[in-house]
């Protein structure tokens, strides 16, 4: 059963320490997002490549700057002989913005025009991932689960515990909640910009919004999770025999 073989990952894997469900979540999640340095990674060489692009207007200068900054904290890690993953994701993801941009001025769209595009990934990604994180809990198997059954050595028998489905249920909506909030908020003024003869007005909003709705957004999110597995409410124990 689930919870016998979560306690058995949990002896397992000694830094998780506690015997609940919650630690097991924290200590995958945790890995997941790589700690504050691993946040920090991620954010930073996006942060310099939208800075850059929106006040200079200038594609390749944003783009040199933000990938160079992402090579130093690179070589960090390489020297230090650690994960490279989160730096990696930061550059994934300016590359795909920087494409968007790049295709709009290949069809011969101004400055705004692509600076608008090069929001647009970001939009879908928002969408797409909130929808998969509410479809999960729609169909009773929220994502964050899989975490859990990963540690516990079967990715779907955590299923049959009602207590972890609840708990991972909640975990799944704090994740989505972001992503929600992101597009309340920039959609409408993307498409007010696409609408406008000068979309300058909702290039500046989008910019101040999506670093304000990045990762301190984030951060509140996981502070909410936080505080949900703080309550150590759902133990992990071997069943009786």
């Amino acid at each position: 059963m689930f919870l016998s073989s979560a306690r058995a990952a949990t002896d397992a894997t000694a830094p998780l320490g506690t015997e609940t469900v919650e630690s097991v979540v924290r200590g995958q999640l945790s890995k997941a997002l790589g700690g504050r340095r691993g946040m920090f990674e991620a954010a930073v060489p996006t942060l310099a490549f939208t800075l850059l692009f929106i006040s200079t207007k200038d594609l390749r200068l944003a783009v040199v700057v933000s990938v160079a900054t992402a090579l130093v904290l690179l070589a960090f890690r390489l020297v230090q002989r650690s994960s490279v993953q989160f730096v990696l994701n930061s550059l994934v993801g300016i590359g795909i913005g920087a494409l968007f941009a790049w295709m709009s001025a290949r069809n011969g769209a101004d400055p705004d025009e692509q600076a608008l595009a090069y929001f647009l990934p970001g939009l879908i990604y928002n969408a797409a991932y909130a929808f998969l994180m509410a479809l999960s809990n729609v169909v009773r198997w929220p994502l964050v689960g899989f975490m859990v059954g990963s540690v516990a050595g079967d990715p779907t028998e955590w299923h049959r515990d009602p207590q972890v489905v609840r708990l991972c249920r909640n975990l799944t909506w704090m994740l989505a909640a972001p992503c929600v909030l992101r597009l309340v908020v920039q959609l409408p003024i993307y498409l007010a910009g696409k609408a406008a003869e000068d979309a300058s007005p909702m290039v500046a909003a989008l910019a101040i919004s999506k670093i304000a709705m990045g990762w301190p957004l984030q951060i509140a999110g996981l502070a909410g999770m936080a505080w949900l597995l703080a309550r150590n409410h759902t133990p992990v124990l071997a069943e009786e025999a």
